[in-house]
């Protein structure tokens, strides 16, 4: 059993750590051995993981949140009169410990306010990941958090001892650093995540040539940036995306839609936290990853954001109707992901379908083709059945959604997109 204090600390430094969106538990396959304690299955999971890619349980912590920064859009700013706590190494791992033995947690995501300096906070998170891993025998998964700022040397042993390592961009630009956040600096957080970026596949190269090296943080990197805080608009947002997936091979990045804890002039006057934008985001981030399409073509000329009424797949094709409809029983699988309906599954479904009849309407549903939205964009054996003139006006009229979601309606504070 834990002390009261013990408790307490656990109760305000898991508070403190609930805005950070970039704890996924996905890509890992560290497994138990003898002597050793808990896996970490693929997709980041200890013990098992569901068919419908549900999150595991991790137990999402700071070390201490007591921090010397004052971030204008944080919670745990130097400047708030909040309750601070921290953790000492072996407190910590002995809550991870047994947390895990009582099934409560799956795993550890670990971050830190930037106690004393950027050197001693990551230290102290390295020394609790030391104690787990080679004092405890912790096999389970473990997400930590890279501090701007800290030696290199901290970052390769905290990749040696983590599955997934992560650096918060935080803001996507240099000016919105320095307006909101005047004691990060850019190149801290790219230094560190150019480093990752190398030492992971550094790590590949040598699994590949020479066997089961060491491995260093093997569910790769992440980072997060936080939406609506600054001024920056979705095309900026997902141009850095793109480049972070092309140059340094990230596995996600994440957006987090700002949510107004703190009054401060120099941060948006938002009712709420723009949600439907951080949705949209997602979903033009799945775009990037998956389906070939870049920044520039999802949001080319005057788009600066994504509509809060159409998905951003459906708002590229309403904008390029020269490219449909296309013909399923023809077209190859790069333009099949361009269809609005049609999806990574569903696309090669038709490729391999179509290999021993030509399809029809009632055979792409069957596949798991989305015909509500496809069926405005695409033919059959030369037959359209979307019933409405292929005009960008009309078509827009009939897939607007005008009974959205709450969570996709904006902010009167909020400029809508046309």
């Amino acid at each position: 059993m834990f002390s009261e204090s013990i408790i307490n600390k656990v109760a305000v430094l898991g508070m403190s750590a609930r805005y950070d969106a970039s704890c996924s538990s996905s890509g890992s396959k560290r497994q138990n051995t003898a002597g050793s304690t808990g896996n970490g299955a693929f997709a980041g999971i200890c013990h098992s993981w569901s068919d419908d890619g549900r999150c595991v349980s991790l137990l999402k912590i700071l070390q201490s949140n007591a921090c010397s920064y004052n971030c204008a859009y944080c919670i745990n700013r130097a400047s708030n009169p909040i309750e601070r706590a921290s953790l000492e190494p072996r407190e910590l791992a002995a809550i991870t410990m047994e947390f895990y033995r009582r099934n409560y947690i799956e795993g550890l995501f670990l971050s830190s306010g930037v106690c004393g300096n950027s050197h001693n906070a990551m230290e102290r998170m390295v020394e609790t990941l030391r104690i787990l891993r080679k004092e405890e025998r912790f096999n389970g998964y473990i997400h930590v958090k890279a501090i701007p700022g800290a030696d290199t040397a901290l970052v390769e042993k905290a990749g040696k001892l983590a599955d997934r390592i992560s650096v918060n961009i935080e803001l996507p630009s240099q000016s919105s650093l320095a307006l909101l956040a005047p004691q990060k600096k850019r190149e801290a957080i790219i230094t560190p995540m150019r480093y990752i970026s190398e030492r992971v596949q550094e790590a590949k190269e040598n699994k590949r040539q020479h066997g089961r090296p060491t491995p260093f943080a093997p569910a790769g990197q992440s980072t997060q940036m936080i939406v609506g805080a600054s001024p920056e608009n979705d095309r900026q947002i997902m141009e850095l995306a793109g480049a972070f997936y092309r140059h340094y091979g990230l596995k996600r990045v994440y957006y987090s839609a700002y949510v107004p804890v703190n009054k401060d002039e120099r941060l948006p006057a938002l009712s709420a936290p723009p949600l439907w934008r951080e949705h949209r985001l997602y979903q033009g981030d799945w775009l990037l990853r998956y389906y070939g399409f870049s920044a520039d073509e999802l949001l080319r000329g005057g788009e600066g954001n994504f509509s809060p009424y159409f998905d951003p797949k459906t708002q590229w094709a309403l904008a390029n109707l020269h490219f449909f409809p296309v013909e399923v029983n023809k077209a190859d699988y790069e333009l099949l992901l361009r269809v609005p309906g049609i999806g990574v599954k569903s696309a090669k479904r038709i490729i391999t379908a179509r290999r021993v009849c030509y399809l029809n309407h009632d055979d792409l549903a069957k596949l798991g083709v989305v015909m509500k939205r496809a069926c405005y964009f695409i033919t059959t054996k030369g037959k359209y059945c979307g019933g409405y003139p292929m005009e960008a006006d009309i078509l827009a009229k009939v897939l607007r959604d005008r009974k959205a979601p709450q969570m996709f309606q904006p902010s009167l504070q909020m400029v809508l997109p046309i």
